[in-house]
């Protein structure tokens, strides 16, 4: 049902932005004074001023009703749950053992001591 509503919402909005555009200003009845060829239209002397502000003004009825309908209807479909509440727990993952203190046999030792010439060369 919602969705039927949008798309027919969605075709009313189109074709009311549509009638919008073809629909003459207010500036544009002083040229057909000057006989621009508004009384030769199909819509007769007056032109399509009245029947595309008819349509228009239902148009934008039934807009604004269906706004309100699927305002409504998304309003009735709406849990009120929170979203910590959807979180999956994940699995716990185990840490290796570390042990905590090193005794004195895992520490390397140095035996021996660097030779002289190991070491490098500092200039005077």
């Amino acid at each position: 049902m919602q969705t039927i509503l949008l798309i027919i919402h969605v075709i009313v909005a189109l074709t009311l932005i549509g009638l919008i555009l073809v629909q003459h200003g207010k500036g544009a009845d002083a040229g057909a004074a000057f006989g621009s060829g508004a009384s030769a239209s199909v819509f007769g002397s007056q032109g399509s001023a009245n029947f595309l502000t008819r349509v228009t003004g239902i148009l934008a009825t039934v807009f604004f009703i269906l706004s309100l309908a699927l305002a409504f209807i998304a309003g009735q479909n709406t849990k009120k749950t929170s979203v910590v509440d959807q979180l999956v727990p994940e699995t716990q993952i185990e840490a290796p053992v570390v042990p905590a203190k090193k005794s004195a046999e895992d520490v390397p030792v140095i035996l021996e001591k660097p030779a002289e010439s190991d070491k490098p060369a500092v200039p005077e």
